[in-house]
């Protein structure tokens, strides 16, 4: 099948586009071959143009919402995906910023106690505490007198979710951001981390591009929906 080969895809991937409603219903021979024609092409590269931008399911969605007719569902679709782009591009910014506003930790043990750490940064010790039970902060117990203990990561984890909340952000929206400081092993490893967020952001917002110039010409290659006569 010329409309595989041409993409490097099975002729059951094929099918299964068209079963799934990504291309629109193939005509068939007397035979019962299935015929494809330039739209069905165009239609299979607007597809495979927008799933590096939206994702696979949300590109299914746009192609099956116009396949239907329902052209505003589909620039929809594409609308949000725009939204989610865009805070993604805020979440990194307010990331970044945070970690740019971190006072330097010292490299000594300085482990600190929970009012002397409320105090430096302008916080009550019950929003350390409420912060330590969403799973933001875990300061260690001194054995002698089970005061809470915060280390030097401890704070560096209590300074970055300060700022973040100071920029709007929900605990629960913090927690993934920190579980990602941890396991990077601190915020030096996290840079890295961030400026590939970046370029993949940079990469998506290109590759959305391309699906759109690709979809508007499907767009303009189909035929105009059938409209009911008044009656």
């Amino acid at each position: 099948m010329d409309l595989a080969r041409g993409h490097g895809l099975s002729t059951q991937a094929i099918r299964n586009y068209e079963q799934a409603g990504i291309l629109p219903g193939a005509e068939r021979t007397r035979s019962g071959y299935r015929t494809y024609t330039p739209l069905h092409a165009q239609a299979l590269r607007a597809f495979l143009a927008l799933v590096p931008g939206h994702g696979h399911q949300t590109a299914t969605s746009i192609m099956q919402a116009i396949n239907r007719d329902a052209t505003e569902d589909a620039l929809r679709l594409v609308d949000e995906s725009h939204v989610q782009l865009l805070e993604d591009r805020r979440t990194l910014q307010s990331v970044e910023a945070a970690l740019r506003d971190l006072a330097p930790v010292p490299q000594e043990r300085g482990d600190t106690f929970v009012g002397p750490l409320a105090r430096r940064l302008g916080i009550r010790p019950a929003t350390l505490r409420k912060w330590e039970r969403a799973g933001l902060v875990q300061p260690g117990r001194d054995p002698q007198t089970g005061y809470r203990v915060y280390r030097a990561a401890d704070v560096r984890d209590a300074q970055l979710v300060h700022q973040l909340r100071r920029g709007g952000y929900l605990l629960e929206q913090i927690a993934p951001l920190i579980a990602q400081v941890r396991s990077a092993g601190g915020v030096v490893p996290l840079e890295s981390a961030l400026r590939d967020w970046r370029s993949r952001l940079t990469a998506r917002s290109r590759a959305m591009l391309t699906g759109a110039a690709a979809l508007d010409v499907y767009l303009n290659r189909r035929p105009a929906p059938h409209r009911a006569e008044p009656s």
